[in-house]
This record gives structure tokens, C-alpha cells and sequence, in this order.
């Protein structure tokens, strides 16, 4: 039969937009449906507004380090209205873009909530349309535990619209978008405390990483609470927050700010209409193609649950593109060797294997750890140290983990995950010529693995 549309995608964010372009650029006839905001999550209430605002809390740290140089400031003022009108205007801008690039690339643009009514049939706007390909690209989403009170906290999503900067912040989780907002409400100027029920955030990342981050927060005065959790909240006459742990304890905070997960965006999405099927956590159950247990429907992203990050969903829609329109361009996505960035305050940059997955994985592991304070700041008073760790096969070489927590980690981390990903050896490193004075060449000079 004919149908309207070679492909219909429902979710404009990274992952839906790029399917969708490079759909339409190799002929296909394409619609994409997106009931927010153009650009997903990535653009509107993730990373790019996140990042503007780890730039406006590093200001902090600058200003105070000016003097080591020479300069003498006035007293720095920090206006939370201003940084979030700016933020906003960019944001408007990146949707702006997206929207041109959909449409110069000829993609029908259906803006409102697209349910799938049968296998190949979406409804938008009290309108049908056929299609012979549906990809669901509908993201995650931020939640919240109901316990009493959670109605009067709130998560990423509201984080970057408050009308003004909490006096006292409690991030609640222990994951990178917990880590992140405790150093931007931090550096900010409010008065932070960092909760998680776990002993150390970051689980996943490598061990050395994790307590490093931990010694360098507690030296600049972020409160870290770990092992403690959260039993309930109570909204004060004033307006406050008195919060009740636990173990009894109770605390006072105008903001309490949730990072404790994600789940799949399928609201009302109508795949009780299909034979899709959702794994045990809720996300849709994919094969290596992307294909769910109904044919004619696809999906990816983070509403698959496999790596959330914008560039993996990027490389995902691009895969999907090629496999349904230009088969003879396909190849599958390399999941090993993703690098990725937490924007913490300082920031991590990691990529590969930690110490302890290259251990489990029956490795026989070598350890190159350097941790010494940037030539930046040896002219200051601040003591902050950078840490950078090469994980290494003894047996073959082969470097299996770069890790990084120090300024730019993930800018350098980028060039060395080509490396890694061409499969470069320990020598590799040691033959390549550093560029000096930067940080960055302690990762070619590392000569004496580490004890243990």
C-alpha cells in the first residue's frame, strides 16, 4: 500500500532530528512530531543550558585567582536573573536552528502529540497519517520518589527556570547530574549539600576518579552527605524546607533538587495499540537494529536505555537512516570506547575501561596515576589537584582507560579516545612528543606504574 510518509518520528530531540534529516537527505518522505520543544532534552534541559551554567559558577574561582596575577578586582556581584534570561535566549536560538534545519532538509514539521493509533498509523491534532517506518524517539524524563512532600521538590526540568538562585540547595543523588548541579548551585553562591543514599557517587566510574572528585568538593566546602536518604518533606509558614532523613536527622533548605534517575517519555504514546514490548525497567526492548517486537516500529535514544548520551543517539539515528534509506552506507554503532564528560566543578573526563571493569574482565592491569596541581594555579592560593590515570594490558600494551578529573578533562579526553579507539599501546603514549607547558602532556609522560 502507499503510505504517507516512508518514515514518521516522534520526538524532535537529538536522536529523532538526526534520523529525520538524513532520512529526508536520502529521498525518503518524512514526518517528525514533537509535542515540547524542538531539540529534546539535550538542548532545552540538559547538557547545552547545564554547561552555560558550569561557566557561570567557574566565574567564582576565576575572580578569586585574579589576584595571583596581578589583578585587583572590585567585589564580584552574581545576578541569577541575568544568567538565566541569557541562558534562555540561546536556548530560543538552538530551537530556532533546529527547526530550519528540519525544514530546509524537507521534513513535515507536526508540532502537538503524536499517538500511534495501529503499526503503520499516527494521530496528531485530531489528524491520521500513514507511515511505512514509526521511530519513537521520545527521550527520558526526570523523577521524582513520591514520598510525603515530593510535590515540593523539584528536578532538572524546573532547576533551570527558577525566578531566583536558592539560599540553601539540597541535590539529592549520586549520579552526574546530581554531581553537576551541586557544583553550579555551589559555585554559585548558594549554600550546598549534596545527599546520596550510596557510600560514593559516581558508581561506574573509576574508583581513583570518584575520590579524587570527593577530596577536591570537600576542599572547596560542598557539603557531601553520602549513605543518607531522604524520608520526607515539609513545606514551613516561611516558605522553607524542613527535611527529614532517614536516621532522624532534619535539615533546613529553600530548594531540595532531585537527580535520582530518568524513565522512559511513553505517556500516552499508544503502544498498547502495537506488539511493543518494554523491558523489566520500562524502556522499549530493542534488537541490534533498533527494531522493536513490531516490525514497522522503531526506536532509540534514550528511551532504550542503553547509553544516554546525545552523541549515542546521534550515531543511533544516523544508523537508523542508513539502514532503512542507504543500506549500502550502514554500519552498527560501536557502543566500546564511548567518551564522555561530567561537567562537575572540576571536571571528569573518562573514556574506556576503568581499574576495576579492566580487573573484572580478567586483565592483567597496569597503573599509570599522576595527580599534581596545575601550573595555573601556582600562583594562587588554591590547592586544587588534577588527576590524570592511564589503565594498561600488561600483556599486550594496549591502553584500556584514560581517566581525567582536573580543567578541560573533557576536551582532552576527546582526542585521546581516537587513540583508544585505534587500539594505541602504552609505547604509543610514551613515543608521542608532549606539548609543553599543558596539563595535557602528562598523559604522554607517565613512565612509573603505580604500586598494587
Amino acid at each position: 500500500m502507499a503510505y504517507d510518509f516512508d518514515l514518521y518520528v516522534i520526538g524532535a530531540g537529538s536522536g529523532g532530528v538526526r534520523a529525520a534529516r538524513f532520512a529526508a537527505g536520502f529521498g525518503a518522505k518524512v514526518a517528525v512530531a514533537e509535542s515540547r520543544y524542538l531539540g529534546g532534552t539535550c538542548v532545552n534541559v540538559g547538557c547545552v543550558p547545564k554547561k552555560l551554567l558550569v561557566y557561570g559558577a567557574h566565574f567564582a574561582e576565576d575572580f578569586e585567582q585574579a589576584s595571583g596575577f596581578g589583578w585587583t578586582l572590585d567585589e564580584a556581584q552574581f545576578d541569577w536573573a541575568t544568567l538565566i534570561a541569557n541562558k534562555d535566549r540561546e536556548i530560543n536560538r538552538l530551537n530556532g536552528i533546529y527547526r530550519t534545519l528540519l525544514i530546509n532538509s524537507g521534513v513535515t514539521l507536526h508540532e502537538g502529540h503524536a499517538k500511534i493509533v495501529d503499526p503503520h498509523t499516527v494521530e496528531i491534532n485530531g489528524e491520521r497519517h500513514s507511515a511505512k517506518n514509526i521511530l519513537i524517539a521520545t527521550g527520558g524524563w526526570p523523577q521524582i520518589p513520591e514520598i510525603p512532600g515530593h510535590e515540593h521538590a523539584i528536578s532538572s526540568n524546573q532547576a533551570f527556570f527558577l525566578k531566583e538562585l536558592p539560599k540553601r540547595v539540597l541535590v539529592v543523588g549520586g549520579g552526574y547530574i546530581a554531581v553537576e548541579f551541586a557544583g553550579i548551585f555551589h559555585g554559585l553562591g548558594a549554600q550546598t549539600t549534596l545527599l546520596y543514599r550510596g557510600d560514593l557517587f559516581l558508581r561506574g566510574f573509576d574508583g581513583s576518579v570518584r575520590k579524587h572528585l570527593q577530596e577536591e568538593l570537600t576542599k572547596r566546602g560542598l557539603d557531601l552527605q553520602f549513605n543518607a536518604d531522604i524520608e520526607r518533606i515539609d513545606k514551613q509558614a516561611d516558605g522553607s524546607l524542613k527535611v527529614t532523613l532517614k536516621d532522624g536527622r532534619q535539615l533546613e533548605a529553600d530548594c531540595v533538587f532531585y537527580a535520582t534517575g530518568r524513565r522512559p517519555m511513553l505517556d500516552n504514546l499508544g503502544l498498547e495499540n502495537t506488539g511493543v514490548t518494554l523491558d523489566k525497567k520500562g524502556f522499549v526492548e530493542v534488537d541490534e537494529q533498533y527494531q522493536t517486537a513490531e516490525p514497522s516500529i522503531l526506536a532509540l535514544g534514550d528511551v532504550i536505555g542503553r547509553v544516554q548520551l546525545t552523541p549515542v543517539a546521534l550515531a543511533e539515528g544516523m544508523a537508523v537512516a542508513r539502514r532503512l534509506f542507504k543500506p549500502e552506507q550502514y554500519r552498527p554503532v560501536d557502543y566500546k570506547m564511548i567518551p564522555t564528560a561530567v561537567f562537575s566543578l572540576p571536571n571528569i573526563g573518562t573514556v574506556g575501561l576503568s581499574e576495576e571493569e579492566a580487573r573484572d574482565a580478567g586483565h592483567k592491569v597496569v597503573v599509570y596515576e599522576s595527580r599534581f596541581r596545575p601550573m595555573k594555579l601556582t600562583l594562587t592560593e588554591c590547592q586544587e589537584r588534577t588527576l590524570m590515570k592511564l589503565v594498561v594490558d600488561g600483556k599486550t600494551d594496549k591502553v584500556l582507560g584514560c581517566h581525567m578529573v582536573g580543567p578541560d578533562a573533557g576536551e582532552i579526553v576527546q582526542g585521546l579516545a581516537i587513540a583508544l579507539k585505534a587500539g594505541a599501546t602504552k609505547r604509543h603514549f610514551d613515543e608521542t612528543i608532549g606539548v609543553h607547558p599543558t596539563a595535557a602532556e602528562e598523559f604522554v609522560t607517565m613512565r612509573t606504574p603505580v604500586a598494587g
